[in-house]
């Protein structure tokens, strides 16, 4: 096998490199901020380059390290971050012409966090409007690099399509219905949506405050511990951030899987599901009990109305954070989010009361599934990435006649559970598809084990696009 070209590299190989300098921060840094240059006005990807900050954050690394002062895995990275992220003193939009000349004075806590483990920030990354599913004719759409005319994920597109392109080593994305693990999946990369609550979300722009996660997306389960390690914890700024204490990410995390329970519900992956994608998940779920897992029977909860419930939230929600510049500025909203935020304002307070009531029932039913295993295993999405046209992507309607697409996605962000997704095959087109495991609360540890283990025993983890 020949050698993996330095961009294309895990964060766990390049932070062995930085450590015993065989690599600098510097010239790591300037080959990255050259290939973006070379290949992103093809991949679109990027909303902000930030070459200037990230040479001057490079360079101090480098002294630092060569100082003696090693900061840990992190340290010397460059990645990337989702354009809802507010970074001080550099345009943070959130993908809509309402606050194309937004400049913040601050760093949100994610932000300052990566700073403070020593990583590299190369740039602000494309999404969609206000991290739902369309675009805002303004501003340009990320393109899959397995394929142009393919979906390349909403709402974290960008970070996606960056990380799988090899334009940085690893991102942020946020995930309200599945943002973190729809692009994750339709890129052929590694998502981690963490705990409600774990990762601070003070200072980066809302879709729907209630339902809301940040989180890591890599190209390896321990790439997404190291960057998830970084980001985690309890922020006084964010009262709903949570106080419990943040582990080890990559504890035990060669220890593998024997005697781990995984509840598999076959019909629940299989309805409504490509076939292709369903022998996959299946496929990669016997892996691991090859391994010494234990497979678990279980049945998912038929939850009534939820993806309704999951849309009254969300619209009503948005519109709440939107609430200085909609509709006062509707006219610089594109099509498709102008319709979200419309249906968002037509929401009574009884029809949210409702759909609260019936996230709260889909906790419940979901806790008690958790009563006699460690993870669920199923599907990330319910088909591999799919053909899509630029008019379908800025126009009013894309997936909102689709009721199945957030099956696999929505049940956990009402639940608040973590989940890892990781690419475990090919279909016959050659196009990339994703597993993903569910956890109980704060069990991001043990699904970085998963992950790791599931990589360690197949070849999925090294596909890449085609791409040099």
């Amino acid at each position: 096998m020949s050698e993996t070209p330095l961009h294309f590299k895990t964060i766990t190989e390049l932070a062995e490199l930085i450590k015993s300098k065989a690599l600098s921060p510097v010239e790591i840094t300037d080959a990255m901020l050259d290939r973006i240059r070379e290949r992103d006005p093809r991949y679109k990807s990027y909303a902000t380059v930030m070459a200037e900050q990230a040479r001057a954050s490079a360079q101090a690394a480098e002294r630092a390290i060569s100082s003696g002062n090693y900061l840990g895995p992190l340290h010397g990275v460059p990645i990337a971050v989702k354009d809802l992220c507010f970074t001080k003193g550099v345009k943070t939009m959130g993908a809509t012409k309402a606050l194309m000349n937004h400049v913040p004075d601050f760093d949100c806590t994610v932000v300052e966090k990566l700073n403070a483990a020593g990583a590299i920030i190369l740039g602000k990354l494309n999404l969609t409007e206000g991290a739902m599913a369309g675009y805002n004719p303004e501003f340009q759409v990320p393109v899959n690099p397995w394929g142009a005319n393919l979906w390349s994920g909403a709402s974290s597109s960008g970070s996606g399509v960056a990380t799988s392109a090899g334009l940085c080593f690893g991102s942020l994305g946020s995930d309200t219905g599945g943002s973190i693990r729809f692009p994750s999946a339709a890129c052929g990369i590694v998502g981690i949506k963490p705990t409600w609550g774990r990762v601070s979300r003070y200072g980066v722009f809302a879709l729907a405050e209630s339902l809301d996660h940040i989180g890591p997306m890599t190209r390896s389960a321990a790439d997404a511990g190291i960057m998830l390690q970084a980001i985690a914890g309890l922020d006084p700024n964010d009262p709903t951030s949570l106080p419990a204490a943040v582990p080890d990410m990559l504890e035990g995390i060669d220890q593998g899987v024997r005697g781990l329970r995984i509840g598999l519900d076959e019909e629940y992956i299989s309805g409504n599901t490509d076939p292709e994608l369903v022998e996959s998940v299946l496929a990669g779920i016997r892996v691991m009990e090859g391994l010494g897992a234990v497979i678990v029977p279980i049945q998912i909860p038929d939850i009534s109305g939820y993806m309704d419930a999951w849309g009254v939230l969300c619209t009503s929600e948005a519109l709440a954070a939107h609430e200085a510049t909609y509709p006062s500025r509707r006219d610089d909203y594109g099509p498709w989010f102008q319709g979200w935020l419309d249906m968002g304002a037509a929401v009574t307070g009884a029809e949210y009361a409702k759909a609260n009531n019936v996230r709260s029932a889909c906790r419940g039913l979901l806790a008690n599934v958790f009563e006699n295993i460690d993870v669920i295993g199923c599907p990330t999405m319910t088909r591999p990435p799919f053909p899509i046209t630029l008019e379908e992507m800025y126009g009013p309607s894309f997936l909102l006649d689709d009721a199945n697409w957030g099956r696999f996605t929505v049940p956990y962000d009402f639940s608040g559970a973590p989940t890892i997704s990781l690419p475990c095959g090919l279909n016959s087109d050659g196009l990339p598809l994703s597993l993903q495991f569910v956890g109980k609360h704060l069990s991001e540890p043990l699904l970085c084990r998963i992950g790791h283990t599931f990589e360690q025993n197949t070849q999925w983890h090294n596909l890449r696009p085609d791409i040099d």
